[in-house]
């Protein structure tokens, strides 16, 4: 499940323990929002550590292909 959708159901189940004045309910709600915020944090890590990654693969392959270009000229 991802951290948005786990933030939700923390919120769904928080409300619906309020409505039934279920504290232990309420506490898992709070709980699962908890969570999912820190799935949603670790989520946007991995998207931001992807980026990096695939920017600098672009750019070695772009200082070897300039290289090998080079080479070919006879530089």
């Amino acid at each position: 499940m991802r951290g948005s959708a786990k933030v939700v159901k923390g919120r769904v189940k928080e409300a619906a323990g309020a409505l039934a004045g279920n504290d232990k309910f309420r506490a898992r709600g709070r709980k699962d929002q908890a969570v999912g915020r820190v799935k949603q944090a670790g989520e946007k890590a991995v998207r931001n550590t992807r980026k990096s990654a695939r920017k600098s693969v672009k750019k070695a392959k772009q200082i070897a292909q300039e290289d090998v270009d080079k080479a070919w000229r006879g530089y």
